[in-house]
């Protein structure tokens, strides 16, 4: 016995000849999109009209708290920035101005406690207490839907590996 994949375009729901008629786009940022990048895949001949749709736009960081919050992030179109510079050009401005260095990572890795509702079954490498496998099992539910807001995958009882990890009864 054989498996086979059918490749459907997200757009249209048409079938794909074959995974060489796919193209793969990746959504980084969408005002719809709540758990990060989504991949879709679609016809070539659907695609097209991105190139032609596409905007040239100034992505910026506005950083105007005086704590040293969050910048705000501002996406404009080009020639609305470049607008803005009047005593030379933007093009110059751009080439002359002081080059931004990348923050160095004074970030601590968090010890995630997998023994909490919040982390409870989320993959991870290490082991699963009796706590993580208690939570997952009293709130199966619950812990499933907060995996699948995450775009994380969900705990199967029925699935031997998922039964084993988190103490289900094994599937006859």
């Amino acid at each position: 016995m054989g498996k086979r994949t059918v490749h459907v375009s997200d757009f249209s729901g048409k079938v794909l000849g074959s995974a060489d008629e796919a193209v793969r786009i990746v959504v980084l940022e969408h005002p719809d999109l709540v758990a990060g990048p989504v991949q879709l895949e679609a016809e070539p001949r659907e695609v097209e009209a991105i190139d032609d749709a596409a905007l040239d736009v100034a992505i910026l960081e506005i950083h105007d708290d005086p704590d040293g919050g969050e910048p705000r992030r501002v996406v404009v179109t080009a020639s609305e920035f470049d607008a803005l510079a009047t005593d030379v050009p933007m093009s110059q401005l751009l080439r002359t101005a002081e080059r931004v260095r990348p923050a160095k990572s004074t970030r601590r890795t968090e010890r995630i406690d997998y023994a909490t509702l919040e982390h409870a079954g989320k993959p991870h490498r290490g082991r699963v207490t009796e706590e993580e496998a208690r939570l997952v099992r009293d709130h199966l539910d619950e812990i499933n839907k907060r995996l699948a807001d995450e775009g994380i995958r969900q705990i199967d009882p029925t699935d031997p590996e998922h039964a084993a990890r988190y103490g289900f009864p094994s599937p006859a």
